[in-house]
């Protein structure tokens, strides 16, 4: 069980900056990282293949993602500035993390959740 986070600061504002460049659609990408006793360390996002961006939604299909373990979650925008999971979210998970940047995308509004939508505690290296 993850207990908690932590994601290295180059791979983090990479994603953030792209974040800001699909406004005002949703991004998505997906974590890639480690998982050991408890802590996620999280080293890099990619973008999925064939993912959808649109105004109050994202996505990808699972199928076209490559079987690889160093893939522990997804990672996505809210463009509304609500960094908390929807409905959505929760009923689609996607490995065993899932991060969520609000409006404005700064380090401020990065919330990092289990796949239950439990809230997890998260730092920058």
């Amino acid at each position: 069980m993850i207990e908690a986070v932590a994601i290295k600061r180059g791979a983090l504002e990479a994603f953030l900056e792209l974040c800001r460049e699909v406004f005002p659609r949703e991004n998505i990408m997906l974590i890639r990282g480690k998982v050991k006793g408890g802590r996620a360390t999280i080293s890099e996002f990619l973008i999925p293949p064939f993912g959808t961006y649109g105004n109050g939604f994202s996505g990808f299909s699972s199928f076209m993602i490559p079987f690889d373990l160093s893939i522990i979650g997804v990672a996505h925008s809210h463009p509304s500035g609500n960094a908390s999971p929807s409905t959505g979210d929760l009923n689609n998970p996607y490995g065993r993390i899932m991060m969520i940047a609000g409006y404005p995308y700064d380090e401020g509004s990065l919330r990092v959740y289990t796949s239950k939508g439990e809230k997890l505690p998260h730092s920058v290296e």
